[in-house]
C-alpha cells in the first residue's frame, strides 16, 4: 500500500467487520439447523419448517426500509446497539419453545433485528471506507459474510449432530454476544444537526427507499435467484451427480478464491469503475454455471465452485458499492437498506420459484438454464446502470461546457 493512500485496515472497519461477521455466522448456524430441528423434535411437517426461515427473511425484509431511513433520523450508532442487543437478546429465547408457534413468533423477532442489524452496518461501513477505496473496503466486507457462509452451515450441522439442539442454541447465543462486543467498539461522529433537522421533517413512505439505489438492486435481485438455487439445493445436487462426498467443499473453494481475488478486484473496482469488474464477472458467473450442470466428477463440480465464487463473489460487493456511491452521504444506509431489502426479495422468491421448477427437471437442466439466465444479466446491467450512467455523465459535460461558454 502506498503511504498516500488513506488508511483501511481501522479499529472501526476491523470491529464493524467482526460484528457483521458474528451476526451473520449465528444466521447461517440457525439457518441450515432449524428446519431440520423442526422435523426431527418437533415433529412438524416440510412445509411449516420452511417457516423457519420464510418468517425470519420476511421480518428482515420489511424491517430494512424502516431501519434505513431511522439511521438518518437516529444515527448510526444508536441503530446498531439497538439492533445488535435486539439480535443478541432474541437468541436467548430458542431455549424455551416447545411449539412451532412459539418458534416462528421468536424467528419473526430475530429477523427483525437481523434486518437492523445488517442495515446499520452498511451505512456505517460505508461511512468508514475511504472513498477512494470503497471498493476494495466494501469487497473485504462482504468477505466477513461470505466467511460466515462457510463456517456457518459447516459448524452449525457439526453441533447438531453431535451435541445436540441445546448446545446448537447456546452457541448462536455466544456468537450474537460477540457481535454485540465488536458493535460497542466502532466509534462514530454524531451526525451535523442540521442534518438531522432536515431529515425528521421529511418522513415519507417515498422516503423509505433511496432511489438512486434502486437500478443496481434490481439487477442484484435478479442475479439473487440464482444464487439461492446453489443455496438451497447444491447439496441435493451433489449427491444426484454421486459428488456427496465433496459437496460440503462447494462453498469452501468458492470462499478461499474470493480471499484470493480480492485483493485485486477491490483495487480494480477503485481504480477503473464497475464496468472493468461487472461484465467480466458475469461472464465468469455463467461459464461457472455451465460448467456446474456439466460437472459428472468432483473436479468440474470444484472448478465451478471456483468460477462462481470469482464471478458471482465479486459482483455483490460490486453492486453494493454502485448503490452506495450513487446515493448522497447522508443516505448511504438508506441506499443499503433499499439495496438489501430488494437483493433479499430475489433470494426469498428465488428459494420458492426455483423449487417450484425444480419439482419439473432435474438440476444439471436447471443450472444449465440459469447459465444463460446470468447472460441476461449481462443487458439488465447495460440498460439499468451503463446506459443510465452514460446519460448522466453527458448531461453534466454539456452543463459544464454551457458555463465555460457563459464565461
Amino acid at each position: 500500500m502506498s503511504q498516500s493512500q488513506p488508511k483501511l485496515w481501522t479499529k472501526n472497519f476491523i470491529s464493524i467487520s467482526l460484528s457483521n461477521f458474528f451476526v451473520f455466522f449465528s444466521f447461517y448456524i440457525l439457518l441450515v439447523t432449524l428446519p431440520t430441528f423442526a422435523l426431527d423434535e418437533l415433529h412438524t411437517s416440510a412445509s411449516q419448517a420452511g417457516l423457519m426461515t420464510t418468517i425470519f427473511l420476511l421480518s428482515a425484509i420489511v424491517t430494512r426500509p424502516l431501519a434505513g431511513q431511522w439511521l438518518e433520523r437516529a444515527g448510526n450508532k444508536k441503530v446498531l446497539l439497538t439492533a445488535v442487543i435486539l439480535f443478541a437478546g432474541v437468541s436467548v429465547f430458542y431455549f424455551f419453545p416447545t411449539t412451532i408457534s412459539g418458534f416462528l413468533i421468536i424467528r419473526l423477532l430475530h429477523g427483525i433485528g437481523f434486518g437492523m442489524a445488517t442495515t446499520a452496518m452498511g451505512g456505517i461501513v460505508a461511512d468508514i471506507i475511504p472513498a477512494s477505496r470503497r471498493g476494495e473496503g466494501m469487497g473485504y466486507f462482504v468477505l466477513s459474510t461470505n466467511m460466515a457462509m462457510v463456517l456457518g452451515p459447516f459448524i452449525g450441522l457439526m453441533t447438531i449432530q453431535q451435541w445436540g439442539s441445546q448446545t446448537l442454541f447456546t452457541l448462536a447465543g455466544i456468537v450474537s454476544l460477540g457481535s454485540l462486543l465488536a458493535a460497542l467498539s466502532v466509534k462514530i461522529k454524531k451526525p451535523k444537526k442540521n442534518n438531522e433537522i432536515e431529515v425528521l421533517s421529511s418522513f415519507s413512505i417515498k422516503g423509505l427507499f433511496e432511489a438512486s439505489a434502486v437500478p443496481i438492486s434490481i439487477v442484484g435481485s435478479f442475479l439473487a435467484i440464482v444464487y439461492s438455487a446453489l443455496l438451497s439445493f447444491i447439496s441435493i445436487y451433489a449427491t444426484e451427480i454421486h459428488v456427496a462426498n465433496v459437496a460440503s467443499l462447494f462453498f469452501v473453494v468458492y470462499a478461499i478464491v474470493l480471499l484470493l481475488s480480492r485483493p485485486f478486484t477491490g483495487k480494480w473496482l477503485d481504480a477503473y469503475g464497475p464496468n472493468v469488474i461487472t461484465y467480466p464477472c458475469l461472464v465468469l458467473f455463467a461459464i461457472g454455471m455451465f460448467i456446474l450442470s456439466k460437472s459428472g466428477g468432483a473436479f468440474t463440480f470444484l472448478l465451478s465452485a471456483g468460477i462462481i465464487g470469482l464471478g458471482w463473489g465479486t459482483l455483490f460487493p460490486t453492486f453494493q458499492t454502485i448503490a452506495i456511491q450513487d446515493a448522497e452521504p447522508r443516505k448511504r444506509g438508506l441506499a443499503t437498506a433499499t439495496f438489501l431489502s430488494i437483493y433479499d426479495t430475489g433470494m426469498a422468491l428465488g428459494s420458492f420459484v426455483v423449487g417450484l421448477i425444480a419439482a419439473k427437471m432435474d438440476y444439471s437442466s436447471l443450472y444449465f438454464l440459469f447459465s444463460f439466465y446470468v447472460l441476461i444479466g449481462i443487458v439488465l446491467y447495460y440498460f439499468l446502470h451503463t446506459k443510465k450512467r452514460k446519460a448522466s455523465i453527458k448531461v453534466e459535460n454539456d452543463l459544464q461546457q454551457s458555463k465555460v461558454q457563459e464565461i
